[in-house]
């Protein structure tokens, strides 16, 4: 896949300091500063890269989808009207639909980890980006397929993390 031109990340927007928060707060809540820092680079690597959506919270929610069936078939309702939600374990982000639920159910590492987000989206700081450029992780304790077509970079915490090219 030839790689689009790299989009800037601009304006601060809470809804999407909300949206990498939440990825954060599920993915890495418990390995600390580095494995925080670690999926956001990644989240932002995808939203700056031209092969994934343009926000954060499109591609932090990323996902194959089914119609509802409270919508699918009927033809006197608007598309913006439909109900679409996400195929069990087709997501960029296992957490959002791995069929168990996705309450925050501890407000003190949120409320951190929501600050954490929203200082990684000023405009003006510049963080170094520790996983080396990685658009994708998984669990240390999995071996998806696709990695085998990426270059790993690093490993922090209990994600290994790759860019997309293989050299």
């Amino acid at each position: 896949v030839k790689q689009k031109k790299r989009r800037p990340i601009n304006v601060f927007d809470i809804d999407e300091a909300r949206c990498l928060a939440e990825n954060i707060y599920h993915e890495a809540r418990n390995q600390g500063t580095a494995g925080w820092l670690a999926v956001a680079a990644v989240t932002m690597n995808r939203v700056t890269d031209g092969r994934f959506p343009n926000t954060i919270c499109e591609v932090v929610f990323q996902a194959e989808t089914k119609e509802s069936w409270k919508t699918k078939g009927k033809k006197d309702i608007l598309a913006s009207e439909r109900i679409f939600y996400p195929i069990r374990h087709r997501c960029q982000f296992s957490w959002y639909c791995d069929g168990k639920s996705d309450e925050i159910k501890d407000e003190e590492s949120y409320k951190k980890i929501l600050d954490f987000a929203r200082l990684m989206m000023h405009n003006d700081i510049r963080f170094v980006d520790i996983t080396d450029g990685a658009t994708h992780y998984h669990a240390d304790y999995v071996s998806p397929s696709w990695a085998r077509t990426k270059t790993r970079t690093t490993e922090i915490g209990d994600h290994i993390f790759y860019r997309w090219e293989k050299k």
